[in-house]
């Protein structure tokens, strides 16, 4: 397809994190630089390496389209209207309800669209932002409007300056994500949280793509989590013990083949 894409490939890959619920979950983010930036390959190694609970991409075309072939999970992707590239997602596990196309104000040469997925804890927003500086502060405040009350919005936001939405805090990474005209460091991916917590963010090495990654991990704000019922409580805690648990036995197999060839 080139308009729009939904994989789904299993079984799921071992080793990868819980469904997104009331516990810290990581979000991945990359602009690709569509046809001559990264390739699916290097996608790949990248969600291997990670491991996200949500991996979110910019600039995606039909070549991102056999990602679940290569890794399994789920897919979707959906052009911005009249380009050949758009917005994409990849999870291990499949969400709630199908993403949500969401049209945002139009530049003066491209339409833009906003992908809202709702991954149970909270919704996350996936944009491609326009340049002009006013315009896409307006497209942030339309993606605002039609999100939750425990929700992230990331990506290229093509923004200089603080983003001015109220009720969102900007906790992505602070180093800069591109290098525009190939002189000036700006930091144009970003993610900006409202309900939530971020426990940790950096970017990522940036491969063939003229943008770098960002990675954050996202959990509710203790207010919220004092709020949460306290069998919900209780679910995160052990949900977070089971991956940590997992996380030990991927590394096991390597400690006993180096033992065995000892």
């Amino acid at each position: 397809m080139t308009g729009a894409a939904m994989r789904r490939c299993g079984p799921i890959p071992t080793g990868v994190p819980a469904p997104v619920t009331h516990s810290s979950a990581k979000v991945v983010s990359w602009n690709l630089l569509h046809t001559v930036g990264a390739r699916i390959e290097e996608v790949a190694r990248l969600v291997q390496r990670e491991r996200p609970a949500l991996f979110l991409m910019q600039e995606a075309t039909e070549a991102m389209d056999r990602l679940p072939d290569l890794i399994g999970g789920h897919y979707f992707r959906s052009n911005l209207p009249g380009r050949i590239h758009g917005l994409a997602a990849w999870s291990p596990h499949e969400l709630r309800v199908p993403p949500v196309v969401l049209p945002l104000q139009r530049g003066a040469m491209f339409r833009r669209v906003c992908l809202l997925l709702d991954c149970g804890g909270f919704t996350v927003a996936n944009v491609h932002l326009s340049h002009g500086q006013v315009l896409n502060r307006r497209q942030l405040r339309t993606i605002a409007r039609s999100l939750p009350e425990r929700a992230a919005i990331l990506g290229d936001f093509n923004m200089l300056g603080h983003h001015l939405l109220p009720g969102f805090r900007d906790v992505g990474p602070r180093e800069a994500t591109h290098v525009s005209g190939d002189v000036v460091p700006v930091r144009l991916d970003r993610c900006l949280a409202r309900g939530l917590a971020c426990t940790g963010a950096r970017t990522l090495m940036a491969g063939r793509s003229d943008h770098r990654p960002i990675l954050v991990h996202l959990a509710p704000s203790m207010e919220e989590r004092a709020r949460a019922p306290w069998f919900s409580r209780i679910g995160a805690a052990l949900g977070e013990r089971r991956q940590r648990l997992q996380m030990r036995l991927d590394r096991q197999p390597a400690k006993d083949a180096g033992k065995d060839a000892a």
